[in-house]
């Protein structure tokens, strides 16, 4: 087996289904399975999609695990030489899976790679092109220091906004709506962090794979769409804060050792100060209409 596909659901049926439909309409050489992992959805997900898509793998947790743990458990069960990690809201094109795989092939030191991520709107899902997020890098993106001064290398780190987008090259970390990895890499830099629930994991695997000397790439020459914030519902006070404990987990983890107590301080109270007002602001949000 080439290629380990792995998708994880919850309670998202409709768009999961649109998802595995754009993998089925792949046209590749390389020969690749499918393991969906269902946290414990109450949409009736796993009796559909395995009506759907029989010759998938799916996986029925009990519970929510969050995406790390159900990402690793469909990892644990995959046989490919390598794994991608595919978000339930992503549709990939019919050649993606061809030009990714093969890009992987050809450059063997690359211990992970993404393509271009574009959102609904065209726009570029930054997430899939970018720095670590260190203290000065994230204090001038929350300056928009990186806006003012786009090509500007000090200023840019957060979003590496100074590379072309139209080239491959390396980056810091990609989205784990769509990154693919080697499982040589797996075995040596180790699974998804589990303390992470449903955000930073895919930050933190780029990181600790960096780590253990491989490259991660960037390879914009095919691309997917992202339908990420595409629900029409308020935020849950519960994602508020996962997001935001995903970012005290990181600093904590990787960063914090290489920094004086006042900045680690500063990071530590800018979080939750960021926090507390993404939760306030949350209170007085508008719902938009729903996207089809």
């Amino acid at each position: 087996m080439d290629l380990s596909i792995i998708v994880v659901n919850y309670n998202t049926c409709e768009m999961t289904m649109k998802t595995l439909e754009s993998v089925t309409q792949s046209e590749t050489e390389y020969q690749y399975e499918v393991l969906l992992v269902d946290n414990a959805s109450s949409d009736q997900s796993v009796p559909r999609i395995q009506a759907a898509f029989p010759n998938f793998t799916v996986i029925a947790n009990k519970q929510n695990l969050g995406f790390a743990k159900a990402n690793n458990i469909g990892i644990e069960r995959a046989c490919g030489t390598y794994i991608l990690l595919l978000n339930s809201d992503v549709v990939i094109q019919p050649d993606t899976l061809q030009i990714m795989v093969a890009f992987m092939e050809n450059h063997p030191g690359a211990g992970a790679s993404g393509c271009k991520v574009i959102l609904p709107d065209g726009k570029l899902d930054q997430a899939c092109h970018r720095g670590f997020p260190t203290p000065f890098a994230s204090l001038t993106y929350m300056l928009k220091l990186d806006r003012l001064f786009p090509n500007r290398h000090s200023f840019g780190r957060y979003h590496l906004s100074f590379l072309d987008l139209d080239s491959t090259h390396s980056v810091d970390a990609l989205v784990g709506a769509f990154m693919l990895v080697r499982r040589s890499v797996i075995e040596q830099a180790g699974l998804l962090d589990e303390d992470y629930f449903m955000y930073g994991e895919d930050l933190d695997w780029c990181y600790q794979i960096q780590q253990a000397g491989w490259e991660i790439c960037y390879h914009p020459a095919t691309q997917v769409v992202h339908y990420k914030g595409a629900s029409s519902k308020k935020k849950r006070y519960k994602l508020i804060w996962e997001f935001h404990r995903a970012m005290l987990l990181f600093y904590k983890k990787n960063m914090a050792r290489k920094y004086s107590f006042p900045v680690t301080a500063a990071v530590y109270t800018a979080i939750i100060l960021k926090c507390a007002l993404s939760m306030a602001g949350n209170l007085f949000k508008i719902p938009k209409k729903s996207v089809s």
